[in-house]
């Protein structure tokens, strides 16, 4: 575990959620919806670093959060990364309106806030 690199992860995380908040207030849609991805990808890779876990492609991100989810006894952490991965999709596609985009980031703000108490 590296303490520096779980710091630098929680960091990056808090900066790509209010990037995502302002590109969403700046109607990007596409770049708000990455950012909001990145900003629970990477706080899933502090935790994940945290406890020595492999952290490296979408597989292990998912496989982390799982093992995070049953342990908290929080099956909302799936269905809010779910929206996180929708993001994700939506930066390369861009399906999704704004309404969907900004109901989405709450939902990530939210999966932001219980993984950070787990970093």
């Amino acid at each position: 575990m590296t303490t520096e690199q779980v710091t630098h992860y929680r960091e990056l995380s808090a900066e790509y959620l209010d990037h995502a908040r302002a590109l969403l207030a700046e109607g990007d849609l596409p770049q708000a919806s990455e950012k909001g991805w990145g900003a629970a990808s990477v706080l899933v890779k502090a935790v994940a670093e945290a406890r020595g876990w492999r952290h490296e492609g979408h597989r292990e991100l998912w496989w982390a959060l799982a093992q995070l989810a049953d342990e908290t006894n929080d099956g909302e952490m799936r269905r809010q990364f779910g929206l996180a991965g929708a993001l994700h999709t939506n930066y390369y596609e861009a399906w999704l309106d704004e309404k969907a985009v900004a109901q989405y980031l709450g939902e990530v703000e939210q999966l932001v806030e219980k993984l950070d108490g787990l970093a």
